[in-house]
């Protein structure tokens, strides 16, 4: 029926004699939710919808819907924007035919994870029965296709799984609240590890501890790296920023910006987003960014490559029916050679920020970040003596990994797009309320 709806699409493109893509996608989540320790929500979302680029008098269109059964008027909604679009510079991709086969990976049922849920706030209320606990399971799957008027066909399955654990802890006025999750694909995630992260969490935060305002070597865990970073990098190597001259490294292409031990590179291979081809139907391929330090490439999806005069690197994403826009699949930093306990025993006195709120206020394009820790840790002589309060880092992402001790030895997860070390800058501005 869905390649029906696909085939009806470019059917009628093709009597209207223009070039079409036809995007479609469609998903199923089922979230189960515990809120202050208790069987919250249980139900199945489910959705599918089209996005249809069209090409008519050299002029690019488009048009979305959820309604699969009006499907003329889809078609000629994306052909009457081209009146008002932009000239084309680019054509769709041609001759691709790949279809990704359908796992063999069937998640949890509704019961057992209820039954994992319950399993996690009993044990940590073992730790601490004062926590209030939130656990929260998605299970989605999601099938999309692509096909389009110049032979191109590809279908992309995926099975996610996420698990996130998180409690509320309030003492006299004081209030904490930690997490840990993990993001899967076709295999459960690792119950144990999440909620040993939650309690070590706790754990570190028992005591708490103040610091001075002032320059401190300052150690972000993946998830700090991720929150701060992840979005800088994702900006300023893009194609768009490129050409709109928007990125500081427009002209830095073959510099050496950062120290040598930095390596940022995008890997489609591995992760929970690993595809074989991007929204557009462009192979992807792994590629640094960075490379010891040296920019070496930046990423495109193909209607900016075209104004770069170049091609697409297969970076042509979507979030649900929309246009494609460059956008990595995930962002991947090569480790160091240390361990983390030995990082942070190396601190004379400094902090570890682990959660950050929100995605701080940061000038992306100027590489400028400033966040307030919502979880950090004091360290004094090698040891964590316990969590700071109302406190804010702030530095410059050129300058502070041009100015890094170490990276750990091991990369973590973060989500289902970053795959990233623990890193001990030598030196970052610390604000804290005294």
């Amino acid at each position: 029926m869905k390649d029906q709806i696909i085939e009806q699409i470019i059917d009628l493109a093709n009597q209207k004699g223009i070039a079409a893509e036809v995007y479609y996608v469609a998903s199923q989540d089922t979230p189960i939710e515990f809120g202050n320790n208790r069987l919250k929500s249980l139900e199945t979302k489910a959705s599918e919808g089209i996005a249809l680029r069209v090409i008519a008098d050299h002029k690019l269109g488009f048009a979305s819907s959820t309604d699969l059964t009006r499907l003329s008027d889809l078609v000629d909604a994306a052909v009457a924007t081209t009146e008002i679009g932009d000239p084309v510079e680019f054509d769709f991709t041609q001759d691709v035919n790949s279809i990704e086969p359908q796992s063999d990976y069937q998640p949890p049922n509704t019961e057992t994870l209820i039954e994992v849920g319950e399993d996690l706030i009993s044990k940590v209320h073992q730790y601490n029965p004062d926590i209030l606990v939130d656990v929260s399971f998605h299970s989605r799957s999601s099938q999309v296709k692509l096909a389009t008027t110049t032979n191109v066909y590809t279908e992309q399955n995926s099975q996610n799984l996420s698990a996130v654990l998180s409690g509320n802890l309030v003492r006299d006025k004081d209030f904490l609240q930690a997490y840990a999750y993990e993001v899967t694909r076709d295999r459960q995630p690792d119950y144990k590890a999440i909620l040993q992260q939650l309690i070590a969490k706790y754990q570190r935060a028992e005591e708490t501890a103040s610091i001075i305002s002032g320059t401190y070597p300052v150690l972000f865990t993946p998830s700090a790296v991720s929150s701060t970073m992840g979005r800088m990098f994702g900006t300023i190597f893009s194609g768009q920023s490129i050409v709109q001259k928007a990125s500081p490294l427009t002209d830095k292409l073959g510099e050496k910006i950062v120290d040598a031990r930095i390596t940022v590179y995008e890997d489609p291979t591995i992760g929970v987003s690993a595809c074989d081809f991007d929204d557009e139907g462009v192979p992807t391929s792994k590629k640094n960014l960075i490379e010891q330090g040296v920019v070496k490439q930046f990423y495109w999806d193909r209607r900016w490559a075209a104004r770069q005069g170049i091609k697409s690197s297969g970076n042509g994403f979507r979030g649900g029916i929309s246009r494609p826009s460059p956008s990595l699949a995930n962002v991947c930093i090569s480790p160091g050679t240390t361990s983390v306990a030995d990082l942070i025993a190396g601190i004379e006195e400094g902090i570890i920020v682990d959660q950050v709120l929100g995605a701080g206020q940061s000038n992306v394009l100027a590489g400028e970040f400033s966040v307030n820790i919502d979880l950090g840790y004091k360290v004094e002589q090698g040891k964590i003596v316990g969590r700071v309060k109302d406190t804010m880092v702030a530095g410059n992402i050129f300058a502070a990994f041009s100015e890094i001790v170490d990276l750990s030895d091991r990369p973590e997860w973060v989500g289902s797009s970053a795959y990233v070390p623990h890193i001990l800058f030598a030196q970052l501005g610390v604000a804290a309320r005294q």
